[in-house]
């Protein structure tokens, strides 16, 4: 059994996955996104899942993605936003190098423009993002190692700062 090298967890938008894929370059391994996998493996965009079975159906999907990808992938790993809402991996994540991206409300309406295609911010996303944090921001921080803010910085700029906080050498 592998462990990833580093996990990283975050709101939607943050950049979790532009940023892994700058850390395993720089590290010189792999990288994997755990909604990448259910959307390869269902053959379908998160938001239909979303649509057509509900989230709780997409939950139990992703809860089993993190759980295959933490038990085989030994590089840089993105999970999803509400990866974290689920207790059992949250146990799985402690332990791990867990780096949380952080960024504010006026951030999220910057990078993602807080569009449609984000099937949990389709009525009011700017209220909605605030709410999802509200709820998730103590989850993110319980299973980090440490906490990069992303606001106004460039994704080599959260890289470099990731690779400084968990004291990691390019390869």
């Amino acid at each position: 059994m592998s462990t990833p090298l580093i996990v990283l967890v975050g709101p939607m938008g943050v950049g979790k996955s532009t940023v892994g894929r700058l850390l395993a370059e720089r590290l010189g391994t792999g990288y994997r996104d755990t909604d990448e996998d259910i959307v390869s493996a269902q053959g379908r965009s998160i938001s239909e899942i979303f649509v057509d079975d509900g989230e709780p159906a997409f939950r139990a999907l992703e809860k089993q993605a993190v759980r295959t990808a933490l038990a085989e992938h030994d590089g840089v790993l993105a999970l999803g936003g509400g990866a974290i809402l689920d207790a059992d991996t949250r146990d799985l994540l402690a332990g791990q190098r867990v780096v949380y991206l952080s960024m504010d409300v006026e951030e999220a309406v910057k990078r993602t423009g807080l569009n449609a295609a984000r099937p949990l911010l389709a009525v009011n996303p700017r209220k909605q993002w605030r709410e999802l944090m509200e709820a998730r921001r103590h989850l993110y921080e319980e299973v980090a190692a440490v906490v990069v803010a992303t606001d106004g910085r460039t994704p080599e700029e959260v890289t470099q700062a990731a690779l400084d906080a968990l004291e990691l050498k390019e390869a």
